[in-house]
């Protein structure tokens, strides 16, 4: 790392003043992008896709955060093995499609051949003494939990312990029975923005009551305000929410780890508006029960497992987001439909009801984010103060330079 940028970033993240956003260059420099990557993104465990994306042997898609590219494939022995698409040979990308079927994997520069498992299976020309043994494709660290497939892109031997950042979720993610899920409908929303902006956008919701008018009309008001700034108004209708559910036996409370965690996670169940079973327009089912659920209570639960990936199951499908750094001005934005595995299409459910809210509320965020991230390349751009309203928001800056600064002392 170039010291000068080192010195530069000390610089910022010293200045910085709490409760204010970041200054430019956090939203647009690359090279600060690229310590964004070794210390906000890499070390973390990222929430990828869900194992019905691979359903048969052979089954691959690759993964792709900032200039990584992962293979994900289903092997013959039915595992679903991870490694980087870099070719042992010389450097080449192996695969070039972003997902397909194949009984081997090919490098197309000189045809090394790689087997389902990531070992080498041939090397034309190469010499005697040549060890195939030692010439596989680098793994990637790879754990399933309820079939969500988690990636971590940090170096040999450094991914965190994966049950003490899953642990304190599962009690909340178990009744959903996501591994019995398949996915339905997948929704991309390439975003011209920096991804802290597209964070920062998520995780307030000062600007929901005057845009996001499909949003509102789910939830209540008083949800939208307590999520703003914990308006008491909301608690009668939460403690309510609460006792009906254990007497279901559903999960209830909050999960919620120390600030500076590494992954930030967190999660809750919470009702949606009163009357409505799920979030669709007229609040009727989209989907069968799904899980362990027995009896519909109309609530949400939503498992924040990092700022890159958060999940919102509702009793009878779920969504995932998805947030994607590809560069310093530049996020793609996944959004992941899921339904219990046995459910038939136009019988079952029906995906434009279930995708309605949530399709139309991330278009409009797009819209936003991108006109942020405009401003902000402005010469006139200074850091501003957020409200009230926006205090995760400003947890969320407050954990990401707690980031910087932690790994650096690397």
């Amino acid at each position: 790392m170039n010291r000068n940028i080192e010195t530069e970033v000390n610089t910022l993240i010293e200045r910085h003043v709490e409760g204010y956003s970041l200054e430019q260059k956090f939203y647009c420099d690359p090279d600060i992008f690229s310590i964004d990557v070794e210390r906000a993104i890499s070390p973390l465990w990222q929430l990828v896709d869900h194992v019905s994306r691979i359903p048969n042997p052979g089954d691959y898609f690759l993964c792709e955060i900032a200039r990584e590219s992962v293979i994900v494939a289903r092997g013959k022995d039915r595992e679903i093995h991870a490694f980087f698409n870099v070719c042992r040979h010389r450097g080449s990308r192996v695969c070039t499609k972003k997902a397909g079927n194949t009984t081997m994997l090919v490098c197309p520069y000189h045809a090394w051949t790689y087997n389902l498992d990531g070992s080498l299976k041939s090397a034309p020309l190469m010499h005697e003494d040549f060890d195939k043994r030692r010439h596989g494709l680098h793994t990637c660290h790879i754990r399933i939990f309820e079939g969500l497939i988690f990636l971590c892109m940090s170096r040999a031997g450094e991914a965190p312990d994966f049950e003490d950042f899953i642990g304190p979720l599962r009690p909340l993610l178990e009744i959903h029975d996501l591994g019995s899920a398949k996915i339905v409908h997948r929704g991309d929303y390439a975003t011209e923005g920096n991804w802290k902006l597209v964070v920062e956008n998520f995780f307030e919701c000062y600007h929901c009551l005057s845009a996001h008018p499909e949003y509102c009309a789910v939830h209540p008001k008083e949800f939208v305000l307590a999520i703003a700034d914990d308006y008491a108004a909301y608690q009668t209708q939460l403690d309510a929410f609460n006792v009906r559910g254990r007497a279901l036996g559903h999960p209830t409370g909050i999960v919620e780890g120390d600030q500076y965690s590494l992954h930030f996670a967190r999660g809750r169940r919470y009702p949606i508006r009163e009357g409505f079973l799920t979030e669709t327009e007229d609040g009727r089912p989209a989907a069968p029960l799904m899980g362990k659920l027995k009896e519909w209570d109309g609530g949400t639960t939503g498992a924040m497992f990092s700022p890159f990936a958060t999940l919102l199951a509702m009793n009878d499908f779920v969504t995932i987001f998805r947030f994607i750094p590809r560069d310093e001005l530049y996020t793609d934005v996944e959004l992941i439909w899921l339904v219990r595995d046995d459910a038939e299409e136009g019988k079952d459910y029906d995906v434009k009801r279930m995708t309605w809210m949530w399709d139309r509320t991330v278009l409009q965020d797009k819209w936003i984010i991108e006109n942020n991230q405009a401003g902000i390349l402005s010469r006139a751009y200074r850091p501003g103060p957020y409200s009230r309203a926006e205090k995760n928001a400003n947890r969320f800056v407050q954990w990401y330079l707690h980031r910087l600064r932690e790994e650096g002392k690397g």
